[in-house]
């Protein structure tokens, strides 16, 4: 399960500042940045097909330097990028990644994650992208924030759809491990929505017992 971190979009603005990129806690995750205790785990799940060939620029096949350089990489957090491991909050096991990247010609703050196939189906992606989001709009002066998913990926696409992202369009994106473009579906979620969903769901959460 994936979502792209693909080729910028002309709108919007995104800040070149480097931000802060604090460690994020839901019910059962917790987000932190790779470390290199994490490049077995990164190694094991990033190698296969149904990862790597639904996200832009993962490699493949996926070696053990690949893992490394990702998380040398990775610690720099400069060009408003923050860059994240899904980890378990009860045993720290490696589940995955997500990151917030600011575009390459800064106009856009774009969201991409995957989460190893052993794990999908769990919610995984959804906790991280939902708090993620938060994290964003909370922290950054941003009108909204993008995303794509293959079009052959509709869990991915669910997960975005649940987070109040919107259809935006579909466009073709060069995906490294297929050493093609793929039909990519663009999604945004702006500022407005995702206030009045996090504003509802409030207003509707059942209280404590």
């Amino acid at each position: 399960m994936s979502a792209t971190l693909p080729l910028p979009d002309s709108a919007g603005q995104c800040s070149v500042d480097v931000f802060d990129c604090p460690v994020l806690l839901t019910e059962n995750l917790v987000l932190r940045a790779p470390h290199v205790e994490d490049i077995d785990a990164i190694t094991i799940l990033a190698n296969n097909p149904a990862v790597a060939t639904m996200v832009a620029r993962m490699p493949y096949p996926y070696g053990r330097s690949d893992a490394e350089t990702f998380v040398r990489t990775s610690a720099k957090r400069e060009n408003g990028n923050c860059v994240y491991a899904i980890t378990e909050a009860d045993s720290g096991r490696f589940l995955g990644c997500c990151a917030l990247q600011c575009a390459e010609d800064g106009n856009a703050t774009e969201l991409g994650y995957w989460v190893g196939e052993p794990f999908w189906g769990q919610g995984i992606a959804t906790q991280a992208v939902h708090a993620l989001v938060g994290m964003a709009f909370r922290t950054r002066d941003i009108d909204h924030i993008d995303a794509r998913v293959r079009v052959t990926n509709p869990a991915s696409r669910r997960v975005l759809q649940k987070s109040g992202f919107q259809f935006q369009g579909t466009e073709m994106v060069p995906v490294l491990a297929l050493r093609a473009a793929a039909s990519m579906e663009w999604f945004r979620l702006d500022r407005k929505t995702w206030f009045s969903l996090i504003s509802w769901s409030g207003e509707h959460r059942a209280p404590a017992a």
